[in-house]
């Protein structure tokens, strides 16, 4: 639970707002521990995640908090307690889960915590799991593949017959010319 102050300060208000922006654009968010982490490797880190869409903020634990009480999302206070960076993934989670992950065989000191992938709260070990699947691209070309397969497969029998069917008649003809 946050905690409330009894005296409004409008910078707290404007960074709360901020993050609550920066939230609501996108529907998954991984969180890591970047404790360690040069400022030279979290701008790597951030140049690998924009190629891939997503924005990696280092953030206040308590005005993330209540972003997320605001925006009416699965509480993941337990993953806002020291040094915490959300990476934010508006299209494709998996993807940024995977450059996390090897990043981490870069930077060791970089640790994931957990995740909010649409409406479930994922633990370090499943953010891991999930990061070995396929992503969504691959998924979708997985499937045009199988169903492209059926009606390729029918094309060339279709044309296969017609096929069979020139050289019959080219065999018929090739026979009466000889004799």
């Amino acid at each position: 639970m946050a905690i409330v102050a009894k005296k409004e300060q409008p910078e707290k208000i404007a960074a709360i707002n901020e993050l609550k922006e920066a939230f609501g654009s996108a529907p998954d968010f991984i969180f890591t521990d970047y404790r360690g982490l040069t400022v030279e490797q979290i701008t790597n880190l951030r140049k690998r995640l924009t190629g891939k869409e997503a924005a990696f903020k280092v953030v206040k634990n308590n005005f993330a908090r209540i972003a997320f009480e605001r925006l009416s999302l699965p509480d993941v206070s337990s993953y806002l307690a020291g040094p915490t960076a959300v990476a934010i993934a508006p299209k494709d989670s998996n993807e940024v889960a995977k450059v996390l992950l090897d990043f981490t065989k870069e930077a060791p000191r970089l640790k994931v915590k957990g995740a909010l992938i649409g409406a479930s709260v994922y633990t370090a070990q499943q953010v891991d799991a999930f990061s070995k699947l396929p992503g969504k691209l691959q998924l979708v070309s997985m499937l045009m593949s199988c169903m492209n397969g059926p009606v390729r497969n029918l094309a060339a029998a279709l044309n296969d017959v017609n096929a069979r069917l020139v050289r019959t008649i080219k065999a018929a003809g090739d026979k009466k010319a000889e004799g």
